[in-house]
């Protein structure tokens, strides 16, 4: 039972990857938590490895069609690195229940963001500044809570860098990749607490479906698909609080 679960799960993780560009690691954690009975600490952990194979799966086709910036992901992936590897080297330090609340609270962000996507007429500068402590932000979500952040990178990438939807998203995609396995590296003291056959067969999930959904996301509704994630990821933060407080 616990293996039709990891790759269904598996799945449902590589479908968002491929859709929408972002948000394995905030379906990963709750669901290994809650589904697979991980404690957050190794729950994180697993999900920096599941999120990045499936990261990197979706970035296939996405090369394939030039819908990758490279240099900017690697420079939101340098300066993240900062707050990522000093974070993922403190983690197993930091209480569960501080862990667990603030992954709900950046769920609640995250669907906010969601709903409000940045215009796509706008194509304004931000401000480097503005670059700088967003990708810090971005790298201390990553070493703390095995998000790869991609629900903030998109918006950057088309305040910032003035890059259309479709290729912030391939863009976000390498950043997670880059992001999570930074991370797990910084979470290298975690890796004997996880049980990693659960993992495993959720990250296969997730590869084949992560590369299907990448090539048929350019015929569905991106704002259909930012909604219903959104509300998604409210319920999972609520049910988180929920669990962690009661």
């Amino acid at each position: 039972m616990d293996t039709v679960l990891a790759i269904i799960a598996g799945g449902f993780i590589g479908s968002v990857l491929g859709f929408v560009g972002a948000g394995g690691a905030m379906l990963s954690v709750p669901i290994l938590m809650y589904v697979f009975g991980f404690d957050p600490k190794p729950a994180t952990t697993a999900a920096l490895a599941v999120v990045f194979l499936a990261a990197l799966s979706g970035l296939i086709p996405k090369a394939r069609n030039k819908q990758i910036l490279y240099r900017d992901a690697f420079v939101i992936w340098a300066i993240g690195s900062i707050t990522n590897l000093g974070f993922s080297s403190i983690v197993d330090q930091i209480p569960d229940a501080i862990i667990t609340s603030g992954f709900a609270g950046i769920l609640l962000l995250a669907g906010a963001s969601m709903l409000r996507p940045p215009k796509l007429d706008e194509h304004r500068r931000a401000p480097l500044p503005f670059l700088i402590v967003m990708s810090l932000i971005i790298g201390s979500m990553t070493g703390l809570f095995g998000i790869g952040g991609g629900f903030l990178a998109i918006p950057v990438l088309v305040l910032y860098f003035g890059t259309p939807q479709i290729v912030a998203a391939g863009t976000s995609l390498l950043i997670i990749a880059a992001n999570s396995i930074t991370a797990f590296i910084g979470h290298r003291s975690q890796w004997s607490d996880v049980q990693w056959h659960i993992p495993i067969i959720m990250g296969a999930g997730a590869i084949i479906v992560a590369q299907i959904a990448s090539r048929l996301s350019h015929k569905t509704s991106p704002v259909v698909l930012r909604k219903s994630f959104a509300y998604l990821l409210f319920a999972i933060s609520l049910f988180t609080l929920a669990k962690t407080y009661f």
